[in-house]
């Protein structure tokens, strides 16, 4: 066997995982696909499966999506070449009603061409207030579920006051929170108030699927602290990390195991960056979409607070002149 092959065969090893209560067989690390979708580096769907087929025979079996990203596509393709049960597919949308979750349930199932999502989730929830306000679609999913369409349920938020609400709701299993060293991009608190919900959660048996560990980018020249700070954290089961190249994947599948030497793992610190072009007609609907509060109306063009920004690429979804990318 060669040297490249115990290697993946070992990290295949320490990555596969139970994933909290759900007993989801996963890696500890979620292929985050925001970055490869059209809101960010908009690979065609041939790259971006090509990627994920790269990191599942390296261990990652663990894929995360929405429907605003708009990948299914390359999902599909993807699910193609592998045993669908051997792969873990976790999407998200913004439903509110029955006739509306029922429209994002079948687009994600039909759209990838799969009998069931591994994980459905309610996107960007703030508070007991918004799950409420969206519990006619939860009542639908739950239906689903019972049904094998979803095999589980959660939330993913920005807030803190999204995982309090997230306790209150028995019909969530999963909470997708942001989690880094450093608080980056939550929107109502620091990590102390955070972490002690999230502690709550899992006395709760929720699992705790965590995102952003880079602070969407903020904490890229420091990759394997960051993410090995993330992974160490009791209550969390599984994190979320956005990847664009087989580089970056062999990076990550590689700081999972806090023995590997830096030598080995040589970290690359390209920065991330968004940018507006001087086409921009000011409408502002960038800064109503986000959430951080990062956008504002600049003389010319509408700018960005980048030490705010966490560079997620959704104010772009919104831009009628498709003026922002994100790199």
């Amino acid at each position: 066997m060669s040297k490249s092959s115990i290697y993946t065969a070992f990290f295949i090893l320490i990555l596969i995982m139970k994933l909290g209560c759900t007993n989801l067989d996963t890696s500890k690390i979620c292929f985050g696909t925001l970055t490869t979708s059209k809101l960010q580096r908009n690979f065609s769907k041939e790259k971006t499966a090509e990627l994920f087929l790269y990191g599942f025979n390296n261990g990652i079996n663990f894929f995360d999506t929405a429907e605003l990203y708009d990948n299914y596509n390359a999902l599909r393709l993807f699910l193609r070449e592998v045993p669908r049960e051997k792969a873990v597919i976790s999407t998200k949308c913004y439903a509110y009603n029955i006739e509306t979750a029922k429209k994002s349930l079948y687009k994600a199932l039909e759209e990838m061409q799969t009998p069931y999502i591994d994980i459905f989730m309610l996107h960007e929830q703030e508070s007991i207030h918004t799950i409420r306000g969206h519990f006619e679609a939860i009542e639908y999913f739950m239906k689903a579920k019972e049904k094998g369409l979803i095999k589980h349920f959660g939330i993913s938020t920005h807030y803190i006051e999204g995982v309090k609400g997230a306790l209150k709701t028995d019909e969530i299993e999963i909470i997708h929170p942001i989690v880094n060293k450093l608080g980056i991009g939550l929107r109502d608190g620091t990590n102390d108030r955070l972490f002690d919900s999230l502690q709550k959660a899992k006395m709760l048996n929720k699992t705790i699927f965590a995102m952003k560990p880079l602070g969407g980018g903020h904490l890229i020249g420091k990759n394997k602290e960051a993410i090995s700070y993330v992974c160490n954290l009791p209550f969390v089961d599984a994190i979320a990390i956005g990847m664009q190249s087989k580089e970056e994947i062999d990076k990550n599948v590689l700081f999972i195991n806090e023995n590997i030497d830096d030598n080995i793992a040589e970290l690359s610190k390209k920065n991330r960056s968004i940018h507006i072009a001087d086409w921009c007609i000011k409408c502002g609907k960038c800064a109503e979409k986000c959430g951080q509060n990062a956008m504002y109306l600049g003389e010319n063009k509408m700018q960005i607070d980048k030490n705010k920004c966490i560079y997620c690429g959704y104010c772009a979804s919104v831009c009628p002149e498709f003026c922002i990318k994100v790199y």
